[in-house]
């Protein structure tokens, strides 16, 4: 039994690296194709998020701002689709736009791309008002005068005329604000130029790196609720019901630490095995008669 255990952790200990590249590449490229759902603990800051949103009455205003652009798309694009879900889920009223002119494209596409899966309708129930120049002064224009703000929306349809925005002449009357930023301008800046001025709610969507240095923000109250990084975006999708992206990336990165501490705990144990028969092994041939008087004790 010792000499089949000793082969056999001879072999694995011996194993082609190639082998252990396949396995690395099946536990990354399983769970992307189709994600598992493996279980992601909810922290406070991302359900408090849900919750409010959960807790507007249907016709609410919700304006999105995807302050981002294609390469912090990993991160932030998750979190979009799974907000706009949500909210058109609840029948919100919808403004979308976006402070960078690199994130226009990718923010009209995913927004009417949402939209479209839930039947609803450009101008009536959402609306996507583009990009404006300004940064910040952008957020205190819109909150003074919207459509001083944004004349046409990102079609080039007067914003006065879209029925979603009748009623909705400043940020005053929006109920929820959320921003999805990798830098600035971004949340800090909807908070100084925005909440601070007009008395909206705010919440946040950051990249990874950002999010500590918001929880100030959410610790005095400035904020109500933070997404953070791809962890933060799957735990939104697990709140909603949803396997998006974000779950598929956290799916994939378990299966693949799951892989490598699997196989260091299986190669340090084999190692200790073989490396105690090969003592005991040793030992043996010192006590044997016929063994060399060098060897002998």
């Amino acid at each position: 039994m010792e000499s089949g255990l000793r082969e056999l952790a001879d072999k694995l200990l011996r194993l082609d690296r190639r082998v252990i590249f396949v396995l690395i590449a099946l536990a990354t490229l399983i769970p992307l194709l189709r994600p598992i759902g493996l279980p992601v603990r909810i922290s406070p800051e991302v359900r408090q998020v849900h919750d409010y949103i959960e807790s507007l009455p249907a016709g609410s205003v919700f304006l999105l701002s995807l302050d981002f652009d294609p390469a912090s798309k990993p991160e932030l694009y998750p979190m979009a689709v799974a907000l706009l879900n949500h909210a058109f889920k609840r029948d919100l009223r919808v403004i979308a736009m976006t402070l960078l002119v690199t994130g226009t494209g990718m923010a009209e596409k995913v927004v009417s791309g949402i939209a479209s899966e839930h039947g609803k309708r450009r101008g009536l129930d959402y609306a996507f008002l583009g990009y404006s120049p300004g940064g910040s002064n952008v957020i205190i224009n819109m909150g003074q005068d919207l459509a001083v703000a944004f004349p046409t929306d990102h079609y080039g349809e007067r914003t006065a005329d879209l029925p979603v925005l009748q009623g909705i002449n400043s940020l005053r009357q929006v109920n929820y604000v959320i921003s999805l930023a990798a830098g600035t301008p971004g949340v800090e800046s909807w908070y100084v130029y925005g909440k601070e001025k007009y008395g909206f709610e705010l919440g946040g969507g950051v990249t990874a790196v950002i999010a500590p240095g918001l929880y100030p923000f959410l610790d005095t109250g400035q904020i109500n609720g933070l997404i953070g990084g791809l962890r933060g975006a799957a735990e939104y999708e697990t709140l909603i019901g949803m396997k998006g992206k974000a779950v598929a990336g956290m799916d994939a990165q378990s299966a693949t630490h799951f892989i490598i501490i699997g196989l260091i705990l299986i190669c340090n144990l084999f190692y200790f095995l073989t490396r105690h028969t090969k003592i005991r092994s040793f030992g043996s041939a010192q006590n044997r008669p016929d063994s060399p008087p060098e060897m002998r004790r």
